[in-house]
Order: structure tokens, then sequence, then C-alpha cells
């Protein structure tokens, strides 16, 4: 257990210094995320650390976060020639005020463009995209935060879906728990694979979380939907036998309601028919059997209730644009 600051630590002989920038108003967690994947990661065990950590915004000084917590922070004027390896602007709320402050936009954009990697957390976007720094760039922010970012500057090419993006040196995240994904990326980027699995291992979290993955979990979706729970048992007990007949009829027999009865109240309730849900049940099974088993296609076809291997892949390909295979080998979470 890591009992004290990284700081304290011997480094390698040229560590990689990076910067996070932030402003008052941060959400902690897009910081404390990266911050806590770095500021500790090593190529070998035993090695000094890898990287140097400095923390910025406008002022210097303390920065109330979006908390209860406040950071003591560098200016980032004493920064204005320095090259850093790595630049990381968080988001939060407060990021639409500091996006006005130009003296703050434009050193972000003076530290861009001299960092070999620039990266934003969460609606950290809106500020690099305010800095010129995300011009014909793919891009990805918090879902909450698309909108805005696709009003104020509709040139971007704009992924609501996927929880990071790299396009060449300029990686945007999604905010939250996946800036610690980008993070650890990041990590396996620059020192490899092994390094990042202790990363990720220390913080008991996924190795690695690809970029392509979506932001969206659609059991949160249904949970959302269904807000009372009233068919949270049905779902349950669907995800336990897709194998099975699993007809409208057989889903309002479940239920003990009459077909028109449950098909009115499901749609209703959820947004969509019950044979879609099924359907999305069965895709999100075998995403996930593709990412975490070596398990034949075939078998994850069986096993998920499709008709047969092609049958699966027809359904990948409407759904998600790419087949089985390769979502596989994108996606796989394996060692």
């Amino acid at each position: 257990m890591e009992l004290f600051s990284a700081n304290d630590q011997p480094t390698v002989p040229n560590p990689r210094e990076v910067a996070f920038v932030v402003f008052p108003g941060l959400a902690l967690l897009d910081l404390a995320g990266p911050l806590q994947v770095l500021s500790w990661a090593r190529s070998t065990e035993g090695e000094g650390l890898a990287y140097r950590i400095r923390i910025l915004s406008a002022p210097g000084g303390v920065v109330q976060t979006d908390s209860y917590l406040t950071l003591e922070t560098e200016p980032l004027a004493h920064y204005s020639d320095h090259a850093f390896d790595t630049l990381i602007v968080v988001g939060g709320d407060g990021v639409y005020v500091a996006a006005k402050d130009h003296q703050f936009v434009h050193a972000i954009r003076r530290l861009a463009d001299l960092a070999r990697r620039v990266c934003s957390v969460c609606s950290g976007a809106y500020l690099l995209a305010c800095a010129g720094c995300l011009e014909r760039r793919r891009v990805t922010t918090h879902w909450e935060d698309v909108e805005i970012l696709q009003r104020d500057f509709p040139e971007l090419h704009i992924e609501s879906d996927p929880i990071y993006i790299k396009d060449d040196e300029v990686w945007t995240s999604a905010g939250v728990t996946s800036g610690t994904d980008m993070s650890i990326a990041i990590v396996a980027e620059d020192l490899g694979h092994a390094a990042a699995l202790s990363r990720a291992r220390a913080l008991v979290t996924y190795m690695v979380r690809p970029g392509g993955q979506s932001q969206f979990s659609p059991v949160l979706e249904r949970q959302r939907r269904d807000e009372e729970g009233r068919f949270s048992k049905l779902h349950d007990w669907i995800g336990k036998n897709l194998q099975q007949d699993l007809t409208i009829e057989a889903l309002a027999a479940h239920e003990n309601m009459s077909l028109r009865s449950f098909y009115r109240a499901y749609r209703e309730t959820l947004g969509v028919t019950p044979a879609k849900a099924v359907a999305a049940i069965r895709l999100e099974r075998a995403r996930d059997m593709l990412e975490t088993t070596t398990l034949r296609m075939k078998t994850i076809a069986f096993k998920c209730g499709f008709k047969n291997e092609d049958h699966m892949r027809k359904t990948f390909l409407r759904q998600i644009g790419i087949v089985p295979s390769e979502y596989r080998a994108r996606f796989q979470i394996l060692n």
C-alpha cells in the first residue's frame, strides 16, 4: 500500500515530465485517477519512478476542487517555455468559466505546442479545443459535454461512445474513471505492458481497457430507465437463460402477464421492445465473453443464444460495425 508521497521516492535518471493543468471547480477524480497511475509508474520493480509530476494552474497556489479538497499548485507562467513530455488538461464544472480566461487558454496552447503528448480528461477537451489543439482530430469527452463541445466547435470530429481516443499524440478521454484507463494505456505505450499491468493490479482495475470501449453500460441504462426495478428480475432471468425460448410469449408467461399487457408495460418502461432488449442482452454477453475468455466463436454463439455463429456475426456487424473476431482482437483483456 502506498502510504507516502511519490515525491519522496527516487526517480529514474531522466524521468518523463508530466504537467496536469487544473482550475477552480475541477473534478477531483479527473485528476486523481491519472495522477495515481503516473505518480507511481515504474518500468520494472525496484527501479525509480518513471514520471515527474507538476500540477499547474493559472495563478498557482491553492485551487478548490469540486469536492471538499483543495490542491496546492504552481503557476503556469513558471513553465511557459518548458517542454513537458505529457500535458494533461483535466475537466470539471469549472471548465467553462476557465475557458473565458484568454490568457489561461493561451498558456495551455503554449504548453501544448512544446509538449510531446497532449491529453484531456472529461470536459478538459473543451479547453484544448479553445486552445486550438484539437483541430482535424478525432476526439471524445464525457457524454454529458458532447453537445456543448459540438455546438461551440462544429468542425471537430467528436465520438461520444469511446472511453478514450488516441489520435497521433493527442489523447482525449471521456472523464472520471476513463482518465485512469487512458493513463494506464499511456504507461503501456511508454514503459511496456508489464509496467501498465503492475499499475492496473495496484489499482484493482482492468488491464488494459482499450479506448474503443463504450462509455455506456447497457445494464446501467436499463436500470436508469426502469427506476423502480419493475423488470429487473426478468432481466436477471434472461441473462441466466439465454439459450432458452425467449420469445415475447415466454417472457409474458414468466411475468404472469397477458401478451398485450406485458408488451405495452415493457415498452413504456424500457423504451424498447422486449425482442430488442433480449437481443441487446445477448450481444452484451457475447461481447463480455469475447473480451474475457478464449472460447471458440461457435461456443460463444451457443452460450449466448444465437441461432448459430453466422447469426452472431451478422448481429455484431449490424449493431457494432465489426465482426466478432475483430472485436476480440481489439478488446480482449486477457494477458
